[in-house]
C-alpha cells in the first residue's frame, strides 16, 4: 500500500469516526441513560405512566430510562429544570396543569409551555373519578351536591395541588353544578390520599389508576366518572353527565416533553420508540389495569392537542379565577 494509500484510508476512517461520535446525531443517541422528570410526587397517575412508558423505553432505546418524581409550585419546579436542561438526555412528563392551565393561572412562569419545549407524544389519559370518604352520608353524585348546597363552604376537598387535574376536575365541577366546597391543596397525590384514606378530607377527584384500588376495598365511595362512558373497572358507577349534567367530561392526560435544545434526530428518533412504547402490549395492558388510555401519536398531533387544551382551560381558569396559594 502507497503512503497516499495510507492517508486516504487513515483520513477516511477519522471522518467516518467522527460522523459516529458527532453529538446530536440520531445514530448514536442517547450516549448515556435517559432522565425522565415527573414534576409532581411518587403516588399518583402521573408515576404509573411515566414508569410504565420508561420501563418500556428501556428496553428499545439502548439505554436506561429513570424516572425522577421532582414536585414543587405546581409543577413548575421541575418544568423550568427541564427547559435549561441542554444535556440532550433530559425529557418530562408533560401534563394538563403544567401546559394547559399554569400559563393562565400564573401571572408570570419560569417556563414558556409552547417556546422551551417540543412535544414528542401524548401518551396516555386518565378518568377522572369524584369520590367522597365513605363515612359521609351520600351515594351518588346528586346527594353529594345536596350535601354540599345545604352547607357551602364548610365541606372541603383536596388536590394534589393548586392547578393540577384534581383541582380542576372539581372546579369544573362546581361551576357546572354551582355548588362551594373548600379547596385543601396538597403537594402531590400521594399526601393527599393519607388524608383522604383516613378521612380527614371529606371529598376528591382523582385519576382512576391512584384510587380504583381503594375503591374496590371500600376505603374510597366513587359516586361519579369524569368519563363519557361508564368505566369497566366500575360498571355500576354512573357518569357525571348521567347523573343530569349532558356533555360533562373530565379526563387528565400526560404526554412526554422535550427540551427545546434537544437536536430534533433525537426528538424524531424518540417520538419513535414513544408511540411504539405506548402501544406496546406491555403498556397497554398495564395502563388498562388502572383504567387509563394508551394513545400515542406523533409530535404534530400533541402539539394540536396542547393547543387545543390551552383554549379549553384558559375559560374554566378565568371564570374559577384560579390563583396560586
Amino acid at each position: 500500500m502507497t503512503q497516499i494509500d495510507r492517508r486516504h484510508l487513515l483520513g477516511g476512517a477519522a471522518a467516518l469516526a467522527g460522523f459516529i461520535s458527532f453529538p446530536g446525531l440520531a445514530q448514536s443517541w442517547p450516549a448515556k441513560p435517559v432522565r425522565f422528570l415527573v414534576p409532581f410526587a411518587p403516588g399518583g397517575s402521573s408515576e404509573i405512566v411515566a414508569r410504565s412508558t420508561a420501563g418500556e423505553l428501556s428496553k428499545t432505546l439502548g439505554q436506561s430510562v429513570f424516572v425522577e418524581n421532582k414536585p414543587g409550585a405546581s409543577g413548575n419546579i421541575a418544568m423550568a429544570e427541564a427547559a435549561r436542561a441542554d444535556d440532550q438526555h433530559t425529557v418530562i412528563l408533560g401534563h394538563i396543569g403544567t401546559l394547559a392551565v399554569n400559563p393562565y393561572m400564573y401571572d408570570k412562569l419560569p417556563y414558556d409551555p409552547n417556546k422551551d419545549f417540543k412535544p414528542v407524544s401524548l401518551l396516555a389519559k386518565v378518568p377522572s373519578l369524584y369520590v367522597v370518604h365513605p363515612n359521609l352520608p351520600a351515594k351518588n353524585l346528586k346527594e353529594f351536591i345536596a350535601l354540599v348546597k345545604a352547607k357551602p363552604g364548610a365541606m372541603n376537598y383536596g388536590s394534589a395541588g393548586t392547578g393540577s387535574a384534581g383541582h380542576l376536575a372539581m372546579e369544573y365541577l362546581k361551576m357546572t353544578a354551582n355548588i362551594f366546597i373548600t379547596h385543601i391543596p396538597y403537594k402531590g397525590t400521594g399526601p393527599q390520599l393519607t388524608d383522604l384514606l383516613a378521612g380527614r378530607l371529606e371529598a376528591a377527584s382523582v385519576g382512576a389508576s391512584a384510587i380504583l384500588q381503594h375503591i374496590k376495598a371500600g376505603k374510597l365511595r366513587c359516586i361519579a366518572t369524569g368519563s363519557s362512558e361508564r368505566l369497566a373497572q366500575l360498571p355500576d358507577v354512573p357518569t357525571v353527565a348521567e347523573q343530569g349534567f349532558p356533555g360533562f367530561e373530565m379526563t387528565q392526560w400526560y404526554g412526554m416533553l422535550a427540551p427545546a435544545s434537544m437536536a430534533q434526530a433525537n426528538v424524531d428518533k424518540l417520538a419513535a420508540e414513544t408511540q411504539k412504547a405506548v402501544k406496546s402490549q406491555a403498556s397497554v395492558e398495564r395502563l388498562n389495569q388502572d383504567a387509563a388510555l394508551a394513545v400515542g401519536g406523533t409530535p404534530a398531533q400533541f402539539a394540536q392537542f396542547i393547543a387545543l387544551e390551552q383554549k379549553r382551560w384558559k375559560q374554566v381558569v378565568e371564570r374559577a379565577k384560579i390563583k396560586p396559594e
